[in-house]
């Protein structure tokens, strides 16, 4: 772990972050909510792409099966961009997935900020929130970071 410091836009720091993000997500395809748990800070909110405010319980009860991956073929992560100001950081990437009902297949993207704030020594995100993204917004493939198929993480070509 990073110690805090008056410069937290070190390379460490930002790495550090990156690896939570990859956790972040992780956590969901794999439906873990134990080490998900772990992330959040007790007074965590998420704000889902419908507007709705979701308490920590709520949404870690949805995190324990959230993901099938019958159901959700495809998930990528995309467009990632971290900005840390002082105890605060932003974690701002965007979701391209495919969902499957009924024998169709529909693929759109969400893009996401998590709010993380730094204090007894570590990071945890108080809030996520989650937004719809419009067709002509949407990042190009050279973006992914990471992609899961069928629920299991895939290498990417360098």
């Amino acid at each position: 772990m990073p110690e805090a410091s008056s410069d937290r836009n070190t390379q460490e720091v930002l790495s550090h972050l990156k690896q939570l993000n990859a956790r972040f997500i992780h956590n969901f395809v794999t439906n873990d909510v134990v080490s998900h748990d772990d992330l959040l800070h007790p007074a965590f909110l998420c704000i889902n792409a419908q507007g709705k405010r979701v308490n920590r319980v709520d949404y870690l009860r949805r995190w324990a099966n959230g993901f099938d991956p019958r159901v959700i073929p495809y998930w990528d992560v995309r467009d990632e961009l971290i900005t840390v100001i002082g105890d605060l950081a932003l974690v701002r990437s965007t979701n391209k997935h495919t969902i499957r009902q009924n024998g169709v297949e529909t693929t759109g993207m969400t893009a996401y900020t998590d709010t993380y704030w730094f204090t007894q020594g570590h990071w945890k995100c108080v809030q996520a929130q989650l937004t719809a993204v419009a067709r002509e917004n949407e990042p190009g493939d050279e973006t992914i970071v990471s992609v899961y198929i069928d629920g299991v993480k895939k290498a990417l070509r360098g």
